[in-house]
């Protein structure tokens, strides 16, 4: 059985950047990515529309560019890794089974970053009546076709949800000289950030439908075309508001989930929120010496957002991995999403590792001139005013060690709204 001290699993930004970070911070330099597609950079591959990078090398990179910055130093460093390798089980005591073309091999890890990413909701999460013809995909699945595949998938297109990756397929769709009639979305809110629907709607004159559901889908053998209809604020379908839109491909952008099988099965605890593992301020999971970042562990906007954390969970990865002992004892206090917050992560605070973080949160509604509070013991330590707060859009607070320094650790800290 091979040994490392870290072992990452999944090779998109999450991953190299948690391979980077522990590499970087280890005495014996035992680290592996393990990646089931042929190529390192996960799905940055295919996002070849600019936009990556603003916020981590302050200049715009396409998707491949922004993950060829971290190939070239894991190169450079030469750091293992095997592609075309399926992880099929990880055990508590972090034993890695995985199979590819030579056959099955058994890992033993020190510690575990799990950069697995996330996966589309389809057709069948939202229960969309119809017919099954051809022209039916996710937008994730249509942006591998035409980006790296090369398909012309249709001519006339209606993408259902207003998720980011549908938005940006709005824009690849019309320049690909395919018609996006429109996209439906069922909430009053897009879900998606908002210089997308500026960028990949507004600049193409593309329509966004709010508060409109899809029905039915038309065809036997190719889509002819969808049913849409308006719903009220209970989301319930208003009579006679049905209209017929002609087209030949659907795209479905309703939503990501964490991908966490593998977590399961190591007998990681999850959130019913996010769908990713529970994390504390370290971002170990309920199993020690296992560490999760990126969309495993929840769904971010922007890979930027993701690099920060992916090396932060590497580099307590590789500090595990070299002193365990500093990990055993551990006392956590809850962090805890209430009133407008939909979900919190890290969801707990490690005490023997109270050191300054970054708190991400997102909302349940849109809201406008809210504040966001934290508080802890029925005091509040923070108050935040937000013109615009989006479920669509991911907030960030830094938690400095002045706040850290008042907190009672008998007690919950509490994210919440005021004002709403």
């Amino acid at each position: 059985m091979e040994k490392y001290k870290v072992v990452v699993i999944g090779g998109g930004p999450a991953g190299l950047a948690a391979a980077l970070e522990s590499f970087k911070n280890l005495d014996d330099k035992k680290v592996l990515i393990i990646e089931r597609d042929k190529f390192l950079g996960g799905i940055l591959n295919q996002c070849i529309h600019p936009g990556f990078g603003l916020h981590y090398f302050k200049e715009e990179l396409t998707g491949p560019e922004y993950a060829h910055r971290f190939i070239e130093q894991v190169m450079e460093n030469q750091i293992e890794y095997l592609t075309e390798t399926h992880v099929i089980e990880i055990t508590p005591q972090k034993e890695i089974v995985a199979v590819n073309k030579k056959g099955l091999k058994r890992i033993k890890a020190d510690s575990i970053v799990l950069a697995m990413g996330c996966r589309e909701r389809t057709r069948g999460a939202i229960i969309t009546p119809g017919t099954r013809p051809a022209g039916i995909f996710t937008a994730g699945q249509a942006q591998r076709f035409i980006n790296i595949e090369g398909y012309r998938i249709g001519k006339k297109a209606v993408i259902v949800g207003s998720g980011d990756i549908g938005l940006i397929m709005a824009r690849r769709l019309t320049l690909e000289g395919i018609e996006v009639k429109a996209v439906v979305e069922i909430m009053p809110y897009s879900t998606g950030l908002r210089r997308n629907i500026v960028q990949c709607l507004n600049d193409f004159g593309i329509p966004l439908l709010l508060s409109h559901k899809l029905v039915k889908i038309h065809g036997k053998y190719r889509v002819e075309g969808v049913t849409i209809t308006k719903v009220d604020s209970q989301l319930k379908e208003i009579p006679s508001t049905e209209r017929f839109i002609e087209c030949d491909t659907v795209l479905f952008s309703v939503g990501l989930i964490p991908e966490n099988e593998l977590s399961k099965k190591a007998g990681i605890v999850l959130d019913m929120r996010t769908g990713g593992p529970v994390v504390d301020n370290t971002f170990s999971t309920s199993q020690k010496g296992i560490f999760a970042c990126g969309n495993v562990l929840h769904v971010h906007d922007l890979v930027d957002n993701v690099t920060l954390e992916a090396q932060t969970a590497g580099r307590y990865a590789a500090m595990y991995s070299q002193h365990p002992e500093l990990f055993e004892n551990n006392i956590h206090i809850n962090i805890v999403a209430k009133e407008g917050i939909r979900y919190v992560v890290p969801q707990k605070l490690n005490k023997n590792f109270v050191q300054p973080f970054v708190l991400r949160f997102r909302v349940d509604n849109f809201y406008k001139d809210a504040i966001v509070t934290i508080s802890n013991a029925g005091k509040i330590l923070m108050k935040i005013k937000k013109s615009i707060l989006t479920p669509g859009e991911m907030e960030s607070i830094e938690i400095s060690q002045k706040i850290l320094s008042q907190l009672d650790f008998s007690n919950d800290i509490v994210v919440s709204l005021q004002n709403i």
